[in-house]
């Protein structure tokens, strides 16, 4: 049974144009999140990301619409945290809004056991993410360390 899907949702003063850049260039990703980015932003493409060494997120792209959505399964090889690779859904949604985006984050389909330790990572993801759509630097990510876990 899955738990009611994480919806976040934040302000970005940035056009859609550049937050898109960011959840599709591998280079521009792994500035936010991960370590290593093997992505390919087309339906039926790779998403594979090593946010630290040691959990790798995978899944594939679903819907990919430039400078507006993104949609791609998510989940752990090998099955960390009961989230199998593939086995829940992340959809990303960046509409205009004044001179910026509002970038709208809903993840489905997670176990319940899964949904708090995923509703923290997004608030931190995002938070970078917002940092880095913005011309700022984020540093070395706290979480990438692998004596973190992320599930």
């Amino acid at each position: 049974m899955a738990s009611d899907p994480i919806v976040k949702e934040l302000y970005i003063d940035a056009p859609p144009s550049v937050v898109f850049k960011f959840l599709t260039d591998p280079t521009k990703m792994i500035r936010w999140m991960g370590i290593r980015a093997e992505i390919d932003p087309k339906p039926g493409g790779i998403y594979r990301v090593d946010p630290n060494g040691r959990d790798v997120i995978r899944g594939e792209y679903l819907q990919v619409v430039t400078d507006s959505r993104v949609v791609f399964t998510w989940g752990f090889e090998g099955g960390v945290y009961n989230v199998a690779a593939g086995s829940s859904r992340v959809e990303i949604d960046l509409k205009p809004e004044d001179k910026g985006t509002r970038l709208r984050l809903t993840h489905r389909e997670l176990p319940p056991e899964a949904r708090q330790g995923h509703d923290s990572g997004w608030s931190h993801y995002l938070g970078r993410l917002k940092t880095v759509s913005e011309g700022g630097e984020v540093g070395s990510d706290p979480m990438a360390n692998p004596s973190v876990r992320h599930g």
